[in-house]
């Protein structure tokens, strides 16, 4: 197998310019010396977290390359740990493409190398062809039910929030599983990994609780707090209906290294390098989510709900809404390679039964309860809730008041309860806690500015690997 692995190895480097040899050079040396020297390198573990984005995936394989490189310079090499975060809304196609990077790589039949998915916090070996968990899928659809609700129908709060907090649990999980790692691999630049901390941090300190002072001085504290800081969320969040992870304070026995590459891809055109390109055959899907871009993540879907918002909410067609949304995002999604059909049909009947379809299947939400959702009628003791039936459900204005009563746990009509849970897609306990809430601050949602398409100016959550 050596020899086929030294043949992948060739195969790379005749797809990288001069510029990208010494970025491989570079990165040989750092894994190096953060191992301690060539004779530590083999029981030396790395990590680097993928979601199949152009940099992440563009990293891994300057990864493989640096492993098959020391391999074929010393008795052995650094072992491999891949961990990809398996969030609601990742389709099939991405998947796919995370499939067809790994064979290009060989990496299945490799013992140097770990291939992880996390889902519900349950850690399995990566298998592209495995259906989504039906109890991760209910979480994660009543996570993001319970978001939209109380952030008063913010759609990128909706759509990210849930995936940013789960991100806080996952990089501790998946750095201590089974022993854990050395070290942890990353293209992603410093600044834009400090944003998604700052908002993780503030999201956490605005539940009230108390954590502990001061910056971590280590990774491994590091990412002990993100989990900390998650689990916060999540328990405020839900109150008294909290049901999550008690393995809160997993510890690694290990100092864990962090060795960053982003100061090396200043040189290289990323999206343009045929290693990314060409060697893995990477392809974008155009649903799939890009978190790094919180003003527009999956811009489809945010299409199809700025469509329903304007609609049911400001009395305006469906279309108005989403060609509006699209005009802001055009330059957007046409860097994010989103085919120009899709782009046109999107205001249209074709691609509202495709958004429609695509929510159903990965979020299990029809457009009753996405309107519902972005209504928010139930926060502040039902504030909203006359309006919300005058506008959407005009036959149930008669059962106001028994409605209130359900909201408020008193003694209810059964049917009445039912379409309640019916129409918002969450029990009814979840309800009645969203019924006694206050919407959260605007600062608690990712992005409660004007939405910006620069990939420059909109936070990131860009330690997510996408």
């Amino acid at each position: 197998m050596n020899y086929v692995y030294q043949q992948v190895l060739q195969r790379m480097i005749g797809h990288l310019t001069q510029a990208e040899r010494t970025v491989l050079q570079l990165l040989v040396q750092r894994i190096v010396v953060a191992a301690g020297g060539m004779e530590h390198v083999g029981h030396y573990k790395v990590l680097i977290t993928h979601g199949g984005g152009e940099v992440s995936s563009y990293t891994l394989a300057m990864l493989r390359a640096a492993q098959l490189t020391i391999a074929g310079r010393a008795p052995k090499t650094f072992h491999l740990r891949v961990a990809t975060l398996r969030y609601a809304g990742m389709t099939q196609a991405t998947l796919d493409n995370l499939n067809q990077g790994y064979s290009a790589l060989f990496f299945h039949d490799d013992p140097r190398v770990e291939l992880l998915m996390v889902e519900n916090r349950d850690v399995q070996p990566f298998n592209a062809q495995r259906p989504a968990s039906s109890v991760g899928r209910e979480v994660s659809q009543r996570n993001m039910l319970l978001l939209g609700h109380l952030t008063s129908g913010d759609i990128r709060a909706t759509l990210c929030n849930d995936t940013y907090l789960a991100f806080g649990e996952f990089y501790q999980c998946v750095a201590t599983w089974n022993g854990g790692v050395h070290a942890m691999v990353s293209g992603d630049s410093p600044r834009k990994q400090s944003q998604y901390l700052a908002w993780l941090k503030k999201t956490a300190l605005a539940t009230g609780l108390d954590f502990a002072p001061g910056k971590p001085m280590s990774l491994n504290r590091l990412f002990a707090r993100m989990e900390e800081w998650s689990i916060a969320c999540y328990r405020d969040l839900y109150g008294e209906h909290y049901v999550g992870s008690e393995e809160l304070g997993r510890r690694g026995y290990r100092h864990l290294a962090y060795i960053g590459i982003a100061d090396l891809l200043d040189d290289v055109d990323v999206p343009r390098s045929t290693l990314l390109t060409d060697f893995l055959a990477h392809k974008p899907d155009p649903f799939v989510f890009h978190f790094s871009h919180p003003a527009a993540p999956n811009p489809l879907l945010m299409a199809h709900l700025h469509g329903l918002q304007a609609q049911c909410l400001r009395e305006l067609s469906y279309e108005h809404g989403v060609e509006s949304f699209i005009r802001q995002a055009m330059d957007y999604m046409r860097h994010r390679k989103i085919p120009n059909a899709l782009i046109a049909e999107a205001s249209g009947e074709d691609g509202r039964i495709l958004s429609t379809t695509y929510a159903q299947e990965f979020f299990g939400l029809d457009e009753g309860q996405l309107t519902c959702l972005l209504f928010a009628p139930f926060i502040e003791h039902g504030e909203r809730l006359e309006g919300f039936l005058r506008q959407c459900h005009p036959g149930m204005l008669v059962a106001l008041p028994e409605l209130h009563k359900a909201l408020q746990g008193k003694p209810a009509a059964d049917m009445l309860q039912q379409w309640l849970v019916d129409t918002s897609g969450l029990p009814l306990p979840i309800l009645q806690h969203v019924y006694r809430k206050r919407p959260l601050q605007a600062e608690r949602g990712i992005l409660a500015c004007k939405p910006r398409f620069t990939q420059s100016e909109a936070p990131t959550a860009r330690l997510s690997g996408r």
